[in-house]
């Protein structure tokens, strides 16, 4: 997966997807399935098909690749991962540094999910369901407040404003904490881009805010690990089932 070459940038100079920015655009309360033509509500902001039925009927009749896609998503996760690391081991270094990497990292982790969430939703259902009820809304809480972070300083927010370094230097970046952050605009949303943006608001404030960069992305990792490895599996099962039976 290749970033978009198309891109804006952040306050603070951080460069960001275009892509990106468009996500807290208006988001329509009705949506049109890409398969039948039927008007759907949207349970989750990426959604294109009223069912899994259409989805995957979709895929099928678009030439949907099993191999490229799992090749695409360990790539994802993969440098989602390796982002991670980095930031974390970080000991103290130039501030700009620092923050170019969270965002880096922001930005991973929300592509890791939406791809997720829009192509294999089964598995990341999966997988949360198996969650314990406390550890299901920490997951849920902490990328929901992820995307109110991508969101924000992909339009008009240096993410030095979200982050609090701790320690005379700064201490390590895996120590440093995202601060309470103010109440979005959702005057140019529709009623339910409103719903949604607020909703993510309040789960930063409860799930980021005052918490490490450790614990955040340490959470939102290890579950999309999870969920990737979950549907890259079931992409490999599917290419061997097909191997088989074409012979």
């Amino acid at each position: 997966m290749r970033r978009p070459a198309s891109r804006t940038t952040a306050r603070g100079g951080w460069p960001w997807p275009a892509c990106v920015t468009r996500n807290i655009c208006q988001v329509a309360d009705i949506r049109t399935c890409d398969r039948c033509g039927a008007a759907f509500t949207p349970r989750r902001e990426h959604a294109r098909f009223c069912s899994a039925r259409c989805r995957v009927a979709w895929n099928r009749a678009n030439s949907y690749d099993p191999a490229a896609e799992a090749s695409a998503l360990r790539w994802s996760v993969t440098a989602m991962s390796e982002t991670i690391a980095r930031l974390l081991r970080l000991g103290e270094c130039d501030r700009p540094r620092a923050l170019g990497l969270i965002g880096e990292a922001v930005w991973l982790v929300t592509i890791v999910d939406a791809t997720l969430v829009r192509h294999h939703p089964e598995s990341y259902d999966r997988v949360l369901a198996g969650e314990q009820p406390a550890q299901r809304d920490g997951v849920n809480g902490t990328l929901a407040g992820l995307r109110f972070v991508r969101n924000r300083i992909g339009v008009d927010t240096d993410i030095a404003a979200l982050v609090q370094p701790r320690g005379e230097h700064g201490g390590r970046v895996a120590s440093w904490l995202w601060q309470p952050a103010s109440a979005p605009r959702l005057d140019s949303l529709s009623a339910r881009g409103r719903e949604w943006e607020m909703a993510r608001y309040q789960e930063y404030q409860a799930w980021l805010a005052g918490r490490t960069m450790t614990e955040t992305f340490g959470r939102a990792a290890s579950f999309l690990q999870l969920a990737a490895d979950g549907a890259t599996l079931g992409s490999d099962e599917e290419q061997l089932a097909s191997g088989t039976a074409l012979r």
